[in-house]
């Protein structure tokens, strides 16, 4: 189990230092207002700006889905594969 943690907390990580980066540096239009790191990209006009927004994109969809998957979903399939292998034992 421990190993599954760190996985998924080394995808949280990645994926939010690149999210936050990326924000940063093409969501951000000031410091002093409220709302950032979800804004709408502003004046981006570039094919480097372009990937840019993607790799922000794609850095929060690891972050989220890396963790989820990780955390929730492979402990949980084991759980339930445990459970079916308990009641198959139990039926014979």
């Amino acid at each position: 189990m421990a190993d599954e943690f760190i996985k998924g907390f080394t995808l949280f990580t990645l994926g939010g230092l690149g999210w936050l980066t990326f924000g940063g540096w093409y969501r951000t239009p000031s410091y002093y207002e409220i709302v950032q790191l979800v804004n709408p990209a502003e004046g981006v006009n570039t094919a480097y700006g372009e990937i840019g927004l993607i790799a922000g994109d794609a850095s929060f969809w690891i972050m989220i889905l890396g963790a989820l998957t990780f955390w929730v979903l492979i402990p949980a399939s084991r759980e339930l594969r445990d459970m079916l292998d308990d009641d198959t034992e139990a039926a014979n």
